[in-house]
């Protein structure tokens, strides 16, 4: 089980950080289409004693993987497959973007961290729709129960001015909300201009309003609608975004994105410095996420969900954020580090400690 690390230290992390993820991400759907996956999926599959149902929807497990690594949903049957309770692809924009350029990824292996500055890279909503529902329909087919859920993070396009934000969202919806288990609003990236200003309360209300409609219109029944929010947003700003969630009846909030901070690094300022800008991941996050976490629950309402996100290495870290009152836990940048097998060693651990 420990094979994954090794090959890291001795391989992936003397490539550039972004072509190793899409190597070893490669080499997981090379696996699942020759049918390897499916051979192995009882091995990965989550406890009975995990499932839990939350926003009305059944996972198979409380723990999944956070948007970002699947940004086009090429691999979700893949990633459902080593032990994934859900899967939330994207961020996926209103139009097809390159994102920022390259060099955009890079590790703070001393900080098991990974700072990236991608800027919402995809082929776009409707590209990426045909994927959702191809992926939607065979996951029907061969979970005949307890099908790993799907979650689709959507946010602005680049190019799109901040006036016009609220109708490139809802393009994404229109193209995305049919084939979602939930819809995330993601307005909380540091990598796209400007974005983080439609968290204030003033913006964030008619952008969710009519996002909402649009995808319970769409979809023909209700869709689970969550927002995305920043670790960096003041007290006052996270009890004003709580207080709207309330208003508009949000089905839950994802907290949280990634940091601009840098506040704790064990790794060398002058090799921080060197980077620069982007959005902070990994186990430095974790202490911030928990105090968002408990600020939330204190504010919201038991029946909205709160998905918690934000340096999760561990099932001890599952649990303790479901211990904290959230309802759904989602792990990423250890995954890089860990490898294929850290969902399933999550799962099982996390089995035994509930």
């Amino acid at each position: 089980m420990r094979i994954y690390p090794f090959v890291f230290n001795q391989f992936f992390s003397r490539m550039d950080p972004e072509k190793a993820h899409h190597l070893a991400f490669d080499a997981l759907k090379l696996a699942e289409r020759v049918g390897l996956t499916k051979l192995t999926r009882k091995f990965f599959a989550p406890a009975p004693s995990l499932r839990r149902t939350v926003m009305g929807i059944d996972f198979p497990s409380p723990f999944g993987l956070a948007a970002g690594f699947d940004k086009g949903a090429t691999g979700i049957l893949t990633l459902s497959d080593i032990g994934f309770g859900h899967v939330e692809i994207g961020t996926v924009t209103g139009q097809p973007q390159p994102g920022n350029p390259t060099p955009r990824l890079f590790r703070l292996i001393e900080d098991r961290a990974v700072i990236n500055r991608m800027g919402f890279n995809n082929e776009g909503a409707e590209v990426v729709a045909a994927r959702v529902a191809g992926a939607r329909q065979k996951l029907k087919r061969e979970y005949t129960e307890h099908r790993p859920v799907i979650g689709v993070n959507i946010g602005k396009t680049k190019i799109v001015e901040l006036e016009d934000a609220v109708e490139d969202y809802l393009e994404s919806t229109r193209q995305l909300a049919n084939h979602a288990d939930y819809l995330v609003v993601n307005v909380s990236s540091p990598n796209t201009p400007g974005l983080r200003l439609l968290q204030s309360v003033q913006s964030l209300r008619p952008l969710l309003e009519q996002v909402g409609k649009k995808a319970d219109e769409v979809a023909g029944r209700h869709l689970p609608l969550l927002v995305k929010i920043a670790p960096d947003l003041s007290d006052e700003d996270l009890a004003e975004v709580a207080q709207l969630a309330i208003e508009l009846e949000l089905d839950g909030i994802i907290a949280t994105n990634t940091t601009i901070g840098r506040e704790g690094l064990r790794s060398g300022p002058s090799m921080v410095e060197g980077i620069g800008a982007g959005g902070l991941s990994g186990a430095p996050l974790r202490e911030r996420s928990m105090d968002v976490l408990r600020q939330l629950r204190a504010l919201v309402p038991d029946q909205m969900a709160i998905i918690s996100v934000g340096g999760v290495t561990d099932a001890k870290d599952v649990k303790e954020r479901l211990d904290a009152g959230a309802d759904l836990v989602q792990g990423y940048t250890a995954f890089l580090y860990e490898g294929p097998f850290w969902a399933r060693a999550i799962n099982r651990e996390l089995a035994g400690l509930l």
